[in-house]
């Protein structure tokens, strides 16, 4: 014989289920809250600083990257630094006829030489890069024909923490990689939903770790 169940029971049970999944949404929406506002401090990683064979620029970021590696080589901690040479917009450009003075890499060589870095210490680097996986391949190559192979990679503040992934991910492991920031990047890590700047950082910087963390498949972002 079937016996019905207490109404008081019944509603017991839905209250209880209804708080728990209640505890779980809010649970959700504050780890949702600490990971939007907290990004951009946890993209902005940087690697004890250290005497190394050379200091390497990272192309972008015009001119605070250049600024910061010649502040590094006028402290002593490298006795050259590496640019790398990117083909466009040179090569568009050419392809319209219009005339292209030279890529980012002749002006990083002005603002080192602005700066302070003798003309013999700056060295641009072969072949030409697209994306910062291939800078990685680019630089770890130079190194590995040094006896000294530890490099001071340069880079913004956002960029800090795929670039370390992609050295960690791309480079021989006997090439190392100390990564820091460029000290005059505007980037806002505490606030960098306020800016549309530092938003995109943000979102290219978390689409570009996606990225790596799945193998590049695209191959051809930076």
């Amino acid at each position: 014989m079937a016996t019905s169940q207490n109404p008081a029971v019944i509603c017991a049970r839905r209250s209880r289920r209804w708080i728990l999944l209640a505890g779980v949404a809010c649970l959700l929406i504050i780890l949702a809250l600490a990971a939007f506002f907290g990004v951009g401090r946890w993209l902005v990683v940087e690697d004890r600083l250290a005497k190394a064979r050379a200091i390497a620029v990272l192309s972008g970021g015009m001119p605070v990257r250049a600024m910061e590696a010649a502040k590094l080589y006028r402290q002593g901690y490298a006795p050259e630094v590496w640019l790398t040479h990117s083909p466009e917009p040179g090569e568009s450009l050419k392809a319209m006829g219009i005339p292209f003075e030279g890529g980012e890499e002749l002006y990083s060589t002005r603002v080192l030489i602005h700066e302070g870095v003798p003309a013999t210490a700056i060295h641009v680097l072969e072949p030409s890069i697209v994306n910062t996986a291939d800078e990685v391949r680019v630089i770890s190559a130079a190194l590995g024909r040094e006896k000294d192979r530890s490099v001071i990679v340069v880079t913004s503040k956002p960029h800090t923490r795929r670039a370390r992934l992609l050295w960690h991910k791309l480079a021989p492991g006997e090439c190392r990689a100390i990564v820091r920031a460029a000290s005059d990047d505007p980037f806002d890590s505490q606030h960098w939903w306020r800016n549309t700047r530092d938003a995109l950082d943000v979102v290219r910087e978390v689409l570009g770790l996606m990225n790596a963390w799945a193998g590049l498949p695209l191959t051809r972002t930076r």
